[in-house]
């Protein structure tokens, strides 16, 4: 089981345990406690193989089609992190003899993983393992492990045998070619390897340090070499075996522009190793844990008082993972939907990004946020095409997106249809097409956060000009009704497909235009270099007054006058009901599919996940505000409507709950959504996470406890807080970046206080009332409500 308790003194807080061995759990484990650093992650396998375990070494950005009927997908570098340890010759694994005092903890401080338990071999020998490993923040390019192995009671004959290992696959599809092994002296093992389509090379190096003297064996096999150390060890021995590997490829970012041929790769990969290697495990950890401090924990951390100190945990778990899944190094990469911590989605980028995880970088990190939307900017000439493809005009981003330039990536089939028997076909990449609005909406509040003029001069102008252009003929002309409509698409609920009029689809288009118009009229009047350049390239003056006439007579769908419920799509609101009690408790997602298929799904008032609830949340931020006039008692009807007809089977759709929730003091209901989207991957559902955690779910731990909970906003009159903390919580303390400045919250039950280092006056809405910060300012609070 997973404990949360075991981190004392400075780590109180911080560590994630699995505090019993079981063959069942293996794949939860390995992937809640994943490490990386956002240029590579690793899943947590143990040193020893098991039954059912997957180990993955993911590089961001290294995209592979394995075979002309697949689609592109990050893949499974060989594995470095084997290490088989025989005891009088036979193979030691945890499934036979006696195991006590076992614990594999995740520091998520140091962002180390450790493991350590006695072993009693059925011959009655018993031993005592400590193994370590880090994914270095400090040496990105570096994954260090440290093994330790003491015999207690009985001299032992003792191998360790350690390898790369070439044989991984990405759930049976072979994304290389047949590698290049070779081993140099006694400890170092080299094994390089190339994507069989998109021919990038990667090299892996390992380099062994062994504190006792050993025979020594060397192992070769197909797509595999080794090393084996054996030794004998008497009562209150120990050895220790350090592994440091390095990983490059011919993608990486030390090679631009022109990329890197396979001989340069594996010599830059031997020249950081001899480097980091005059240095112990120790150092090097310690060098790591510090660049956790300095970048990560010194500039993000969250201090929460909470009744239970889970909560503390989970927000912390949710930053470190944020963390170890973006590619904040290199604009040309995205994030995937289960980062690095798993093969599920295939590593490619969703809307995830720019809804879910974005806000966290915009408000935290801009210098991140900017090169997230940067790859999105790379990715403009394949939307282009697609929209060239699908008969439409200007840019429309792909669902799924993997390489900037690969276009849609989104598999054309999936489950299995529980009526039919057939494969049922996945119709997002088609037809589900929000995603180009809602790279539009992240522009913008990456615009207003961070007044970063820049960006739009050199990127977002452009990407929500021509992202306009898409929907100006994306539209379908209703000439009974004398406007504009969006026919046959999916909106957020994707239970809900070939959908006309999705509210949240036509909506965010209408934003998506209306941005167009104000960012045309700004840019008109007050650049003109920049408005000549983008006018020469799309032909902005035409392009306007079609965005004008459009926008004025698209359809956006009303409240209804009896009970202010806006309709989903053109016939949600007319489906049959069923009773849906069962599904609202299980404890897997999407478990309705035992009982109907996705045809039949179509004619229920059942929804995946929030949609015209994430889009109150999100017009409310933008100027459209008061246009749209998307009030509290509208926005409490809808929330009442929808939320008993979700299934919250994406795990995205909780924390738009939970901050919709605290917005009109459902405290109570607000603080059990938190507890459960924290619990999706943290909690003891030991299938949750098999196949990598849920990023977007992640990343919304945070933004409950900061846009929820603490209330900070963007709205169209500024920065805004309007604090509601659940009854379990009696503080929240925090940083944010606004326009070029950090500051620093502190949230109690009494009051709110917020500094910062200059003496600039700035403008804040602090429950609804306009406020002056100079360096520090707080105001009195009454936080008192059920």
């Amino acid at each position: 089981m997973i404990r949360y308790d075991v981190g004392q003194g400075e780590f109180k807080d911080w560590v994630v345990a699995e505090s019993g061995f079981s063959p069942n759990q293996l794949r939860k484990f390995e992937a809640v406690m994943a490490l990386g650093n956002g240029y590579m992650g690793l899943r947590s396998a143990m040193e020893e193989s098991y039954f059912g375990e997957k180990r993955n070494l993911f590089v961001n950005g290294t995209f592979n089609q394995a075979d002309p009927t697949e689609v592109t997908e990050l893949p499974n570098l060989a594995d470095v992190t084997q290490i088989d340890f025989y005891i009088d010759g036979e193979r030691f694994h945890l499934e036979i003899g006696e195991t006590d005092e076992y614990v594999r903890k995740l520091n998520l401080k140091t962002a180390e993983l450790t493991r350590s338990f006695k072993w009693t071999s059925p011959k009655g020998k018993t031993f005592q393992f400590h193994c370590r490993r880090f994914v270095s923040l400090a040496e990105r390019h570096l994954i260090g492990m440290k093994v330790e192995v003491e015999a207690l009671n009985e001299s032992a004959s003792v191998q360790l045998v350690s390898a790369i290992n070439g044989q991984t696959t990405n759930t049976g599809a072979q994304h290389f070619l047949n590698g290049v092994p070779r081993i140099y002296g006694d400890d170092l093992l080299e094994y390089v390897q190339t994507t069989r389509q998109s021919n990038v090379d990667i090299a892996l190096v390992s380099q062994h340090r062994l504190s006792k003297e050993a025979t020594v064996d060397k192992l070769m096999d197909r797509r595999k070499v080794g090393v084996g150390y054996q030794f004998n060890l008497v009562p209150g021995e120990k050895v220790t075996l350090e592994k440091f590997t390095t990983v490059y490829t011919s993608r990486d970012r030390e090679f631009l522009p022109n990329g890197a041929d396979q001989e340069t790769v594996k010599q830059q990969a031997h020249d950081t190793l001899e480097k980091v290697t005059q240095k112990s495990y120790d150092e090097l950890r310690d060098e790591h844990r510090q660049a956790w401090f300095d970048q990560i924990w010194n500039r993000y951390n969250i201090e929460i008082d909470s009744q239970d100190n889970f909560d503390q945990l989970a927000v912390r778990f949710s930053i470190y993972h944020m963390t170890i899944m973006t590619p904040d190094h290199d604009s040309r990469m995205g994030i995937g939907a289960k980062g690095l911590s798993g093969e599920g989605y295939k590593g490619h980028s969703f809307w995830d990004t720019e809804i879910f995880v974005l806000p966290f970088f915009t408000y935290s990190n801009p210098e991140v946020a900017r090169s997230l939307l940067t790859y999105r900017y790379y990715g403009l000439e394949s939307a282009r095409a697609k929209a060239e493809e699908n008969g439409y005009e200007g840019a429309m981003y792909p669902w799924e997106m993997a390489f900037p330039d690969d276009g849609e990536v989104t598999p054309l089939y999936g489950d299995i249809d529980i009526v039919t028997g057939e494969r049922s076909k996945i119709w997002t990449g088609l037809i589900e097409q929000h995603i180009t609005a809602d790279i539009a909406f992240a522009v913008n509040q990456y615009y207003n956060v961070t007044n970063d003029e820049a960006f739009l001069n050199d990127y977002g102008y452009e990407m929500v000009f021509d992202s306009a252009n898409f929907w100006a003929s994306r539209y379908e002309w209703n000439e009974a009704e004398a406007r504009y409509e969006i026919h046959n698409v999916i909106g957020p609920d994707e239970y809900k497909e070939h959908v006309n009029n999705n509210a949240y689809t036509n909506y965010m288009s209408y934003f998506n235009l209306k941005l167009a118009i104000k960012y045309y009229e700004f840019l008109s009047a007050q650049n003109e270099n920049v408005f000549a350049t983008l006018n020469e390239k799309l032909d902005l003056q035409q392009n306007y007054e079609n965005w004008k006439e459009k926008a004025e007579k698209v359809f956006l769908p009303a409240p209804r006058e009896e009970d202010q419920v806006i309709p989903q799509d053109d016939t949600y609101l007319s489906l049959p009901e069923i009773d849906l009690d069962k599904y609202k408790k299980q404890e897997q997602p999407r478990t309705i599919y035992k009982d109907y298929n996705q045809p039949q799904i179509n004619g229920l008032q059942v929804t995946k996940q929030a949609d015209v609830l994430v889009l109150l949340y999100l017009l409310e931020q933008t100027f459209l505000k008061d246009e749209v006039e998307f009030d509290a008692a509208l926005k409490r009807a809808n929330f009442d409507y929808y939320e008993p007809r979700t299934l919250h089977d994406s795990s995205l759709s909780l924390s738009t709950h939970a901050i919709v929730a605290s917005d009109f003091e459902k405290m109570d209901m607000a603080y059990r959504m938190f507890r459960r989207a924290a619990e999706i991957d943290l909690g003891q559902n030991m299938k949750s996470s098999q196949e990598g955690i849920h990023a977007a779910s992640i990343a919304g731990i945070w933004s409950i406890s900061v846009f929820g909970f603490a209330g900070v906003r963007l709205t169209p009159d500024g920065l805004s807080v309007n604090p509601t903390l659940p009854n379990e919580w009696n503080s929240i303390t925090f940083n944010v970046d606004w326009r070029g400045e950090q500051l620093r919250f502190e949230i109690t039950r009494e009051q709110c206080t917020i500094s910062k280092d200059s003496q600039t006056e700035l403008p804040i809405v602090i429950q609804n009332e306009v406020r002056k910060l100079k360096d520090t300012l707080t105001v009195p609070l009454a936080l008192q409500y059920n």
